[in-house]
């Protein structure tokens, strides 16, 4: 049942709620944005807060190359209840976050090949929307809104966080 309901959640990602300027995308036929990773590298670093009712960590390392990659984790009473793998990429002047969600025990929720896709659609100075899933920076803060579907019902899941040290 938690699988369930977790799988429903199939995303996940980071934090800090700044209502003032921030909204969700999300279109079927949507005309997707060029852009550079480097346009991106204020997400980096480890951020920390609470989230569906436990505590969500997630780091994000320099760009290299054309990508960015981060880990997320979810913690519930103490235990990990599941983990993410993300993957920012530029391709032919695209770019797509893509994640991968993964059990306690590391078996992944998604098949081999598949991925969670958020392409994006904009960046206005440090807020990304990507399609159904929303990131901004202010200060030592960040919020990640995102679109959801459980049980055919559509809401919007705000994130928190703020930034630690390692």
């Amino acid at each position: 049942m938690m699988k369930n309901f977790l799988l429903s959640l199939l995303f996940l990602t980071f934090v800090h709620y700044n209502s003032s300027a921030q909204e969700i995308n999300q279109q079927d036929d949507l005309e997707f944005s060029k852009g550079k990773v480097t346009d991106l590298t204020w997400m980096v670093g480890f951020w920390k807060g609470p989230g569906l009712n436990g505590e969500c960590e997630e780091l994000w390392m320099p760009k290299q190359g054309n990508t960015m990659t981060g880990v997320f984790r979810y913690i519930e009473e103490g235990k990990l209840i599941f983990t993410e793998y993300m993957a920012i990429a530029e391709e032919a002047g695209k770019i797509n976050l893509k994640v991968k969600h993964f059990n306690a025990d590391f078996s992944p929720w998604e098949e081999k090949n598949e991925w969670v896709n958020f392409p994006l659609i904009k960046i206005e100075g440090q807020t990304a929307y990507f399609n159904g899933l929303t990131i901004q920076r202010s200060g030592d803060k960040m919020t990640i809104k995102l679109s959801m579907e459980h049980d055919g019902k559509s809401s919007i899941t705000t994130f928190e966080y703020e930034k630690q040290e390692l």
